[in-house]
């Protein structure tokens, strides 16, 4: 048994110092490969408070965690989400606080984000021609999310990144239009390997791209890996001497693709999930009503690593309980 305040880590081995904390189910966006029809209301929309955020930020700092990324859904469509933002950014220990978002009110609000506490940011960008855009999020709005996009580099976050899922109705016949986006830029592009989910199966299979092909296209062009950090996501980014940004790939796919996992989750209801595409998982909210759990949150988050597995079950064409990726952020 860990005991409450040490580092959190796992059976294996493995040190979490990365939470993925979701803070609602809704999305505004139809993304073909998350929420075809749209977000569809199921139960009660009870959320967690910022109260109860703040607290179980406050615990998971206790047992290590230095970085907190904000997702959902679609995070920025909870009206307090600057206060969210300031609240963990308050949380002693944590140095790192990210923010997952489609754009589509980024360059109305980043400012104050950034102003509130925001350190690190990500927006989804699945396209780079407007009709593919709109095709595949079901709003015209690719325009909008570039100019938000574009103020946020003037702004002093310590990282930008666009996440892009990896389709085969997004590729035209290569990755030259995104190599040539980041050949000014510094920023960073990662592209996601789709995974199954339990709503997905015809899309996958017509859909899925390898992560492979886009590392040897980027390797047989001179981009060469770069090391990752301590607290990075499972990103292989990739540099090359001619270009201010990066390129990177999540391939859920590849061998030993959970062996570096450093991340936990939390889900907008409060449910800690001890792999994205597990079974079930450990509900936090009982112990999030009072500064006076905290010892008792942390000692349940402890336990339960014990029971954290080594890896997913997606080659196996197995993704546990996880329909869509709204429901815990992905």
């Amino acid at each position: 048994m860990t005991v409450p305040g040490a580092a959190a880590t796992d059976a294996f081995g493995r040190r979490f110092r990365y939470l993925r904390l979701s803070v609602t189910e809704v999305c505004n966006f139809r993304c073909t490969y998350c929420l075809p029809n749209g977000f569809q209301k199921a139960g009660s929309m009870d959320f967690l408070s910022m109260d109860e955020i703040g607290r179980l930020v406050s615990a998971f700092s206790g047992l290590g965690i230095g970085k907190v990324r904000l997702t959902g859904g679609e995070p920025t469509v909870r009206k307090d989400i600057g206060g969210l933002i300031a609240r963990v950014a308050a949380q002693s220990g944590i140095d790192k606080v990210a923010l997952t978002t489609n754009g589509w009110n980024l360059s109305r609000h980043i400012d104050n984000w950034v102003a509130s506490g925001l350190t690190h940011l990500n927006v989804s960008v699945d396209a780079l021609e407007r009709e593919t855009f709109r095709k595949i999020t079901g709003h015209d709005r690719l325009e909008d999310v570039l100019a938000g996009l574009e103020r946020a580099q003037t702004l002093p976050l310590k990282a930008v990144k666009i996440n892009a899922v990896l389709l085969r109705d997004a590729l035209d016949t290569d990755f030259s239009a995104w190599t040539e986006f980041v050949r000014y830029r510094p920023i960073a592009i990662r592209f996601i390997e789709l995974m199954r989910t339990g709503d997905n199966r015809a899309f996958f299979e017509d859909q899925h791209v390898s992560g492979q092909i886009l590392g040897r296209w980027l390797e047989d062009r001179g981009w060469t890996p770069r090391p990752r950090g301590r607290d990075d996501g499972p990103a292989i980014e990739y540099c090359h001497p001619g270009h201010a940004g990066r390129i990177g790939v999540i391939a859920p796919y590849a061998p030993g693709f959970c062996y570096g996992c450093n991340r936990l989750r939390v889900t907008a209801r409060g449910q800690l999930r001890l792999c994205l595409f597990g079974q079930g998982g450990r509900d936090l909210r009982d112990l999030l009503a009072s500064d006076e759990q905290r010892s008792a949150l942390q000692q349940r988050v402890a336990d339960a690593l014990a029971f954290k597995p080594a890896s997913h079950a997606l080659h196996a064409a197995d993704p546990g309980d996880i329909l869509n990726l709204a429901q815990t952020g992905g």
